[in-house]
């Protein structure tokens, strides 16, 4: 994709934010005006950071706050996701260690940047739908725990912060403390492991057993947590539990949080 090609609803991973679409983001959208949000640290950075669980709510989350906030998003699941897809496309071994770490090399990802926008291509190929299948989410962790690939996943991650103006929401395993550990907010959405599941098989239709969704939600958890610890809060990283909470009261949690770290709480 050319940069004369893009739009504001399809900026993509593999590109850098113009300055045209910087000062598109600060001015506040209609979403903003209606829940009183206004645009933060205007001409600085702002990157939030958020970790937490499978079932959490991060990435919907994550989204409403991006879009409160007047800021970009970036889903690094959907990253793994997508190099777990054109492995198993290409018939490699995930557990080939030095085939999947190649793989990250040589992939040519592309994904929206936009909260509204979900698209993520893989070498050109539209896979927004297929790395959301159970077949991936099963293998995404063999993925994820190879800590070759990881690392330049990671490395591209910190480019499209840097890309982006540093004004970005990102969200995943290890943001807080190894892709964004300067973040300017971090923090970890977590979640009893009952209502994670039930927010899971909710987001799924009701179409997984309840023996998937533990090998979904839980057992994954287990297998990142072997390379990452993303449950645990590091020093300075504010922890939002929503077991209790629903998706609109979730959303204003976060964003309080967010107005605390950068002292912007107006009853601070």
């Amino acid at each position: 994709m050319n940069n004369s090609d893009r739009t504001p609803q399809d900026t993509m991973a593999t590109h850098s934010e113009t300055a045209a679409q910087h000062q598109a983001a600060a001015q506040p959208t209609a979403e903003q005006v209606q829940q009183g949000d206004q645009p933060l640290r205007l001409g600085k950075s702002l990157v939030v950071a958020v970790d937490g669980p499978s079932g959490s709510g991060k990435s919907s989350v994550s989204k409403a706050v991006a879009r409160r906030l007047g800021l970009a998003f970036l889903d690094t699941g959907a990253m793994y996701r997508g190099l777990t897809w054109h492995c198993l496309n290409a018939g490699l071994n995930l557990n080939n260690a030095a085939m999947v770490e190649g793989a990250a090399r040589t992939i040519k990802l592309e994904q929206s940047m936009v909260p509204e926008t979900e698209l993520v291509k893989v070498n050109g190929v539209n896979v927004t739908d297929a790395i959301r299948e159970p077949e991936i989410s099963a293998a995404v962790s063999a993925v994820a725990t190879n800590l070759g690939a990881r690392a330049e996943l990671v490395r591209r991650q910190q480019e499209l912060i840097a890309g982006h103006g540093r004004r970005i929401v990102v969200e995943g395993r290890d943001i807080t403390t190894v892709v964004a550990p300067d973040a300017e907010a971090r923090l970890i959405l977590t979640a009893s492991e009952e209502a994670r599941l039930r927010r899971r098989g909710l987001q799924l239709g009701g179409t997984q057993s309840a023996e998937q969704l533990a090998d979904q939600v839980l057992a994954r958890d287990a297998k990142d947590s072997t390379v990452v610890d993303f449950q645990r809060a590091a020093d300075g990283v504010y922890t939002v539990d929503s077991s209790e909470l629903d998706f609109a009261e979730t959303v204003a949690a976060v964003i309080a949080v967010v107005r605390r770290a950068v002292n912007a709480d107006p009853l601070a």
